[in-house]
């Protein structure tokens, strides 16, 4: 059988982080269909890759596969906001917990820079009078620090399993809040995380983690009922 061309892999690879970007950050409405002609003609692919990435969404959770109707993003409840901060907390405690356990200095210093980095950003954004350009490398650099954190962890199946929720996450702040989840209390929610990781208190670290994840739910309570009709399961 010949090897894959890795120029071709490559491409591929690319364009399955592009479409997953395009979910997190907001390019597609929750409940919206997705067809495959439409991510071959927004993306420049070939028929078969832009299915082979909506099936390799759907089993990561991020799509939802349904006969006779496709794939589709899936639609966002505030039981399902719940339930996938819920399980995000659990993962990424667990994961932070084995990463204080097992981290070195050099951990250390990739996690106060990529902390620094992400500190740099969202205060830029709180003097932004528009959050829009921003979102797309502020996702991106959101996810470095928490993968920075969880990146001394010894079980690829635990950090696996976090990314996945962590994505998960972050489609549905996307979806939910108008701020696409960024909110003031971000920036010093952030800064506990690292100071309590970095002081190696495990349960400091998993309190400031739930109470980071548990905001997002709580920004929905104090949402206008305008800007949260579309939400299912609120009135």
């Amino acid at each position: 059988m010949a090897n894959p061309d890795p120029h071709t892999a490559h491409q591929h690879g690319s364009a399955f982080d592009r479409v997953k970007t395009a979910l997190m950050t907001g390019g597609f409405k929750a409940g919206s269909r997705l067809k495959a002609d439409q991510i071959k003609t927004r993306f420049g692919l070939s028929a078969s890759a832009a299915r082979e990435i909506l099936l390799r969404l759907t089993g990561e959770g991020l799509l939802h596969q349904e006969e006779n109707r496709g794939f589709h993003v899936p639609e966002v409840t505030l039981q399902s906001l719940n339930d996938v901060m819920q399980l995000r907390a659990l993962l990424e405690g667990a994961c932070a917990a084995e990463s204080i356990a097992h981290g070195d200095v050099e951990w250390e210093a990739r996690l106060a820079a990529a902390h620094h980095k992400l500190a740099h950003l969202e205060q830029k954004m709180r003097e932004a009078s528009q959050l829009d350009p921003f979102i797309e490398i502020w996702t991106r650099t959101d996810s470095e620090f928490h993968e920075t954190l969880a990146s001394a962890c010894p079980s690829s199946t635990l950090r696996n399993a976090r990314q996945n929720a962590h994505e998960r996450s972050r489609m549905h702040a996307i979806c939910i809040l108008p701020t696409y989840g960024f909110r003031d209390r971000t920036v010093p929610e952030h800064a506990t995380i690292l100071e309590s990781a970095l002081n190696r208190d495990v349960s400091a670290c998993q309190a400031a983690i739930t109470a980071h994840l548990e905001s997002f739910s709580l920004s929905v309570d104090v949402l206008s009922p305008p800007t949260r009709h579309h939400l299912k399961g609120t009135k």
